[in-house]
């Protein structure tokens, strides 16, 4: 992955953004296609996708995202439009044939989600399903018939509740990729409450990260 600026705040490119980089690299994504990524940080894989002649649409709530992403982009040379907001807000009335998303995914104790700052990222409520069940929600709307859904998160947020749900849309969906990695520093930070919620097993320090694909008929 090309190295890329992260102002403070911005969530670098990590595991889980190389995971959804390697189901990305397999969608036929043809010149002209049209892409949205939400939660797009430094803008590691709306880059990615337009660097293969895609129409692409980047989203993020965090300013200091926004103008990494559209600096990332001005440095490669790619056309890429980025907008500051909530992503149901921002691809209202659009739709797309691939619909990108890394959102925040970690289980926490505070069922209010900060409002700023770099927690932003990664908060996302007491199941871990904040952000995820919105995007799920949406895609019916988002995804153009034959689009396709490409979403990562952590295996404590239960990946049979995301292909459940995206059932319920009207969706196909499937694990394509998983990966265990070890608890990075946040995660190691709330070790009692996980374990205590069931999410986690005494002594246990690998989480799983999986890539969800589903298809709009």
């Amino acid at each position: 992955m090309p190295r890329l600026i992260a102002l403070p705040g911005v969530y670098r490119p990590q595991a889980d953004t190389l995971l959804l980089a390697d189901a990305l690299a397999r969608e036929p994504l043809g010149p002209g296609a049209r892409v949205v990524e939400i939660g797009t940080g430094t803008g590691a894989l709306a880059l990615r996708a337009a660097a293969r002649g895609a129409h692409v649409t980047a989203v993020d709530v965090a300013w200091p995202a926004v103008l990494a992403a559209r600096l990332n982009g001005w440095r490669q040379r790619l056309r890429l439009r980025v907008l500051h907001g909530d992503f149901a807000d921002r691809t209202r009335g659009r739709r797309y044939d691939l619909v990108l998303a890394n959102p925040p995914y970690v289980p926490g104790p505070d069922s209010r989600l900060p409002t700023s700052g770099a927690r932003r990222a990664w908060e996302a409520g007491p199941e871990g399903r904040a952000v995820i069940d919105r995007i799920c929600t949406a895609a019916p709307t988002l995804l153009r018939p034959g689009g396709v859904l490409l979403m990562v998160h952590s295996g404590m947020c239960g990946a049979q509740k995301t292909l459940a749900l995206l059932a319920d849309q009207g969706l196909s969906a499937r694990v394509t990729e998983r990966a265990r990695i070890p608890w990075g520093p946040v995660l190691r930070s709330r070790a009692a409450w996980l374990r205590q919620e069931g999410l986690a097993g005494e002594g246990e320090e690998l989480e799983e990260l999986v890539v969800v694909r589903a298809q709009y008929a």
